[in-house]
């Protein structure tokens, strides 16, 4: 992603259509869709997931962004996540006015059995079927093991465990079907 796509990307999804070309262009047009947006009470946030993989230019603009205010209030609420590799990126000296602007910091460490299974549980209840499948113990612990708390190869875990036993005809997702996924996410990588 470019500088200049970023631009573009937001202000698509603020729902204009973009036929302006230089960066002045595009930042002038964010700021006087947010200062409406503002007026109208609404507050936005940008969400910015995989950060990690963003240039140094693409960070930068995001840094720039984060300047566009009133004298009141910042128009636009920015979050950027991202992998362990991110906490790295921004240790770097060219990008420290870029975490001298960071408010919170926020790192997910792994989950622990209880949580997995919490966790599980909530997304399966966010899922809202009409009647949840069940995961063993014994298909809990393992997910657990073989994804070391870690959400996102959980969701991948009960993602290809849930279809395995869907396969199977199963309303229990067991050990065996677990086995059966982490393989094959394995075979994947």
């Amino acid at each position: 992603m470019t500088k200049d796509q970023l631009l573009r990307d937001i202000l698509r999804e603020l729902g204009v259509k973009v036929a302006l070309n230089t960066k002045v262009d595009l930042v002038n047009k964010i700021y006087e869709v947010l200062l409406k947006q503002i007026a109208s009470g609404k507050e936005i946030i940008m969400i910015v997931d995989e950060s990690q993989n963003l240039s140094d230019e693409v960070l930068e603009q995001i840094r720039l962004l984060s300047n566009l205010e009133t004298d009141n209030q910042k128009l636009l609420q920015i979050i950027l996540m991202g992998q362990p590799e991110f906490k790295e990126k921004l240790r770097a000296k060219r990008l420290r006015q870029l975490k001298q602007r960071v408010l919170v910091y926020y790192e997910l460490t792994p989950l622990n059995f209880s949580e997995t299974f919490l966790y599980i549980q909530h997304r399966l209840t966010l899922a809202k079927g009409k009647k949840l499948p069940q995961f063993s113990y014994w298909a809990l612990r393992s997910i657990f093991k073989k994804s070391k708390g870690i959400p996102r190869i959980i969701n991948n875990l009960c993602d290809k465990s849930l279809l395995s036993a869907y396969i199977g005809m199963s309303d229990c997702v067991s050990y065996r079907h677990v086995r059966r996924a982490h393989k094959e996410l394995r075979q994947l990588s």
